[in-house]
Parts: C-alpha cells; sequence; structure tokens
C-alpha cells in the first residue's frame, strides 16, 4: 500500500497576486497528477503518493505566516513550497528555517532571500537582480552611439534589487564603452495625475531614448502606456511584467518591440533529464495554464523528488545536502544552487520581445560590439541616425 508524501504550502488564489497564483495551483496539480499516474515516489524502498494541502493566502503575508507555521508544526508536511511572489516568501522563511525545513522558492526573485544567512531555502528561478541585465547587454549592441538610459521603478526591495543589477552591468567596461549610461532614475509609485508630467520631463531634461520598468505588473504597464505615448518617441523599451503572456493582451498594439526578461517560455528547445519536454508539459496542462509559475512550480517538484531519491530518506537535513549537488535539467531549464546559500545558479534568464502580438525569444548575444542583431525590431529602433 502507498503511504502519503505530503506536500504542502500557500499560494495566492486570491488578491492581487491571484493570476499569478493560480498558475502555480494549475502546476503543482499537474505534477502531482503525472507522478501519481506513474509509479509514485521510491525512497530507500518505500513507495510514496504524492498529497498536496495548498490554502489560499490571499496575497498576504500575515495569511501566509499562519499557514506556514501549520504546516510547519502541527500538520507538518514531508515538503514545503513557498508562496508567490517574494514579499510572501521573505514572510515566511523565517518559519521554515526554524523549524528545519527545507523551503522550495518557486515563487521569490529577490536577492535578499539568500543575503540573511539562511539555510534551507532552495531557489528554482534566477533571481532578481540578473532581470535587466540581459537588456543592458542587448542596449549595448544598438546601432546609435549614446544610450541614454531612464529607469522607473516602485521602493521596493524587490525593485531596488533589479535596479542594482542594472547599474553594475552598466558599470562593466565592454557596455560603458558601447555609450550605455544611466541618466536618470524614478523611484515611486504610479500617480495618474502626477506621476505622467513627471516622467515626461525627465524623458525631456535628459533626451532619454531608452527606457525601463521595475515594479509590479500594473507598473509596468502603466509606465509602458505612458512610454509608448507618440510625442514621447522612445524606440527603445524595457520592463519586467513584458515577460507575463497577458502583457501582449492587456497592452495591445503598443506591446510593439517592447522587451522584458522571462524565466520560462513554452517554446524553449529543451531536452530534459527530468520530466517532460516544454511543449509536452504545455499540452498536458493547456495553454491557458502554461506560464511560467506553472513551470516554475512544476520544476520544483521534479527537483525536490529527485533529491529525495538520491538522499534515500525524507530528512530535511540529507534532502537540502542533495539539493545542494544535484545537477539537472528540467522543462524549466538548468538547475544548480549554490550550495552555501541557496541560490539558484544554473538556470539562465530568457529575453523576449513583442511581435505582432507574440513573445519572440531574442538569441542570447555574444559580443557587444558585434552590433549583429537577429530578432523582430521595434520600429525602427535598430537604424537610428545619430544624433549626438
Amino acid at each position: 500500500m502507498l503511504r502519503d508524501l505530503r506536500l504542502g504550502l500557500s499560494l495566492s488564489l486570491s488578491g492581487r497576486y491571484a493570476a499569478m497564483g493560480k498558475q502555480a495551483e494549475a502546476g503543482i496539480r499537474q505534477f502531482i497528477a503525472d507522478t501519481n499516474t506513474g509509479d509514485g515516489v521510491t525512497i530507500d524502498g518505500s513507495s510514496y503518493q504524492l498529497a498536496l494541502e495548498c490554502y489560499d493566502d490571499q496575497s498576504r503575508a500575515d495569511r501566509a505566516i499562519e499557514i506556514y507555521q501549520d504546516l510547519c508544526r502541527d500538520h507538518r508536511c514531508d515538503l514545503i513550497f513557498g508562496p508567490y511572489s517574494s514579499d510572501l516568501t521573505r514572510a515566511v522563511v523565517p518559519i521554515t528555517e526554524r523549524a528545519g525545513m527545507v523551503l522550495l522558492n518557486h515563487g521569490g526573485a529577490d536577492d535578499s532571500l539568500h543575503n540573511q544567512g539562511y539555510r534551507m531555502i532552495v531557489s528554482i528561478l534566477s533571481p532578481a537582480s540578473d532581470y535587466l541585465v540581459g537588456f543592458i547587454d542587448l542596449l549595448a549592441t544598438l546601432k546609435f552611439w549614446r544610450k541614454r538610459l531612464a529607469i522607473a521603478h516602485l521602493p521596493t526591495p524587490f525593485a531596488e534589487t533589479i535596479v542594482g543589477g542594472v547599474e553594475r552591468a552598466i558599470a562593466a567596461r565592454r557596455i560603458w564603452l558601447r555609450g550605455v549610461r544611466l541618466r536618470a532614475k524614478y523611484r515611486g509609485r504610479f500617480d495618474p495625475e502626477n506621476t505622467p508630467a513627471e516622467i515626461s520631463r525627465l524623458f525631456r531634461r535628459y533626451r532619454i531614448n531608452a527606457f525601463g520598468s521595475a515594479g509590479s505588473y500594473d507598473y509596468d504597464v502603466a509606465m509602458m502606456r505612458l512610454a509608448t505615448a507618440s510625442h514621447h518617441n522612445i524606440p527603445v523599451l524595457s520592463c519586467i511584467a513584458a515577460g507575463a503572456t497577458r502583457f501582449g493582451e492587456d497592452l495591445g498594439d503598443d506591446a510593439e518591440g517592447i522587451v522584458g526578461p522571462s524565466q520560462w517560455e513554452p517554446e524553449l528547445e529543451i531536452h530534459p533529464e527530468l520530466g517532460p519536454s516544454p511543449i509536452n508539459f504545455t499540452h498536458r496542462i493547456g495553454s491557458a495554464a502554461s506560464d511560467y509559475p506553472a513551470a516554475q512550480i512544476y520544476a520544483a517538484g521534479l527537483t525536490a523528488i529527485e533529491a529525495l531519491r538520491v538522499a534515500g530518506s525524507l530528512d530535511q537535513g540529507k534532502l537540502r545536502e542533495a539539493l545542494g549537488d544535484l545537477r539537472a535539467t528540467t522543462l524549466f531549464g538548468d538547475f544548480a544552487i549554490d550550495r552555501v546559500t541557496g541560490r539558484q545558479i544554473g538556470h539562465k534568464l530568457l529575453l523576449v520581445q513583442w511581435h505582432e502580438g507574440h513573445k519572440a525569444i531574442i538569441p542570447r548575444q555574444g559580443d557587444p560590439g558585434s552590433g549583429e542583431l537577429t530578432f523582430p525590431s521595434r520600429r525602427s529602433w535598430m537604424i537610428l541616425p545619430r544624433r549626438d
């Protein structure tokens, strides 16, 4: 008779993160169905079937804290998955750490999650400091000389981390020599009455020709709507939200040419060592649920089960050690963590650009000095004349 191996977590099935939380719920339920349809899980000769305990945290930190206290204590589970978003993950990681439970972090990208001395957190996704680095590399390849960049961002740890990554990328000699400069930063929330005028003045004062946004999904959409206004004529645009499938629907024609980072795309050509391919996963879960939150949590399940098999035990210390040693490829890409901090170091972010209502994956650039671009352009920004 199969015993239950219990997976516990909270997800935002209501509130501000509900769209992504529901995607993650579809992903974890698909993972459990796929695993239980097979032979279940065998660990050191014992057979298990997966059982799920998933609760709605309502996108609230206080509710997530209550849930994880219960999952780590009164209703202790065998595997603990994190919530969606960096702020909710930040709220619960002290609980799992004190309980000595591995926290499989599929939804929080903030680098600070790994800078607090926590030992038991293991991240699946690339850290936020890398989010716009690919965009900076891309900007350096463009065929006009002075790239005057402005960044707008929320005053949150997540957004501040992204901007810090941008500043470090621009400071690199190879980027600096290609004329990329961060001319202005706007730090603040989007106020419909005042922000448009403030951003417009910033664009004019610094003669901005490249603009990026790092905030919540709604923040990025609002900033891109402002930037695409015809009187601004800013040719190079990027934002974090551009990686989401709904971005093209919400922005319509204004999404054309906007670049953004993506943790995962269904079209990614991967031959996984563990689990299904991206296209097989998409067919099974359905295209409506096959966005990156579903892929991230599915990959977290695959890596956790593989680590349990290697560890040969449900002991959390042995599980953490096995995850530290694990090198594998799933539908999400490569998995490898820093053995000490649990920070993801194997997975590589993608760069995508919206083109005729669809996301196109931009091939990774080589030398920024090559000037070779092989992806659809926004208007004519690859061949802008030099005006400086």
